[in-house]
């Protein structure tokens, strides 16, 4: 089974970045858009940035972890797609 690490920006004036990984891309990023992903991302309507394709579930959480601490990268992805 594949997992997809994922980056999204909100669509709000005050951009804000979520990163997450899921199974089902599509339909996760429905739920988030729908109030019903992460606490964090409810009330927003939110864009898909980026995305990549991992093999195992055990790589995607080490790679979203990866992700979301390093504010470099974060930021380089958001600059990338404005």
């Amino acid at each position: 089974m594949s997992f997809y690490v994922y980056m999204l920006k909100s669509m709000s004036r005050k951009t804000v970045t979520y990163v997450g990984y899921t199974n089902n891309l599509k339909n996760r990023l429905l739920l988030h858009n729908r109030g019903k992903g992460a606490k964090f991302t409810r009330g927003r309507k939110w864009k898909l940035i980026y995305k990549e394709k991992i093999n195992s579930k055990k790589e995607a959480i080490s790679r979203e972890y990866y992700i979301k601490r390093n504010r470099t990268l974060r930021n380089k992805i958001k600059k990338e797609n404005k």
